[in-house]
């Protein structure tokens, strides 16, 4: 990862801030993105004050000229884009039956965690199929993998991803570029959050589907980000690696 150019999208806390983190102390060049300023530049001054090598560049996914925008500047800025983290998501306002759901849950999730990582995907392999070579990695979800009850904007949006992921990988496996995907479990970020504070009983219940009793740490999902950005998973394109405490068994 040394001297690599990475984006990270969603880098202002949670999964997409620990990985940031962890690809600076690898050597990496680190260009967080986010929507949330303020965040964003705190995780970036740590970086930087740790040694590290990190910017910020604000971008919203769900808005194509904006990720172009974030793109063009790094490529013109450093060279090159070795490493693309699609990170950034929402869950829904509002935990509802299906014909219940709401067309703004429908719409912002879709946006964000759908075409959001479209656009980072396209933008960024014409650019890879440049320089000859890349690695992408999208995060998704248990919930792309799996039925989630009440949920039906983010299971769609993370089953998309899953699907995207395959069928990219496929497509550019013969140009120097492996595209894979994480699949958290419940993870203690600001998501998962919302989710118990919203119900106070609801993090008994999760509890009870894992086996290994306890939530994810973003820390563990950064591991298996780093490990498939870097050379050492070289073999390796197309998949999907399932971080969950053992909840899909």
């Amino acid at each position: 990862m040394k001297n690599k150019t990475t984006i990270i999208t969603g880098a202002g806390s949670g999964i997409g801030a620990a990985t940031a983190k962890l690809f600076a102390k690898h050597g990496a060049t680190v260009i967080i993105s986010d929507i949330n300023e303020e965040n964003a530049n705190q995780i970036c001054n740590e970086i930087n004050h740790e040694g590290g090598s990190a910017e910020v560049i604000l971008a919203n996914v769900a808005k194509y000229e904006e990720v172009e925008k974030l793109i063009n500047e790094v490529v013109s800025k450093y060279g090159q884009l070795d490493v693309m983290v699609n990170n950034a998501g929402i869950g829904n306002k509002e935990l509802l039956k299906t014909a219940e759901h709401t067309l703004e849950d429908w719409n912002n999730v879709i946006a964000v965690n759908q075409s959001g990582v479209f656009y980072c995907m396209k933008l960024a392999l014409q650019q890879m199929m440049k320089q000859g070579g890349g690695n992408i990695v999208n995060v998704a979800s248990l919930a792309g993998l799996k039925a989630s009850g009440s949920n039906i904007a983010y299971t769609a949006s993370k089953f998309a991803v899953v699907g995207m992921t395959k069928s990219a990988a496929l497509e550019y496996g013969s140009k120097n570029i492996r595209i894979n995907a994480v699949c958290p479990g419940y993870t203690k970020t600001n998501l998962l959050d919302k989710l118990t504070q919203s119900n106070e009983v609801i993090e008994g219940k999760l509890l009870k589907y894992i086996p290994m009793k306890r939530f994810g740490k973003p820390q563990e999902i950064a591991e298996a980000i780093y490990w498939l950005a870097s050379d050492q998973s070289s073999f390796i394109t197309g998949q999907t690696i399932t971080l969950d405490g053992g909840t899909s068994v």
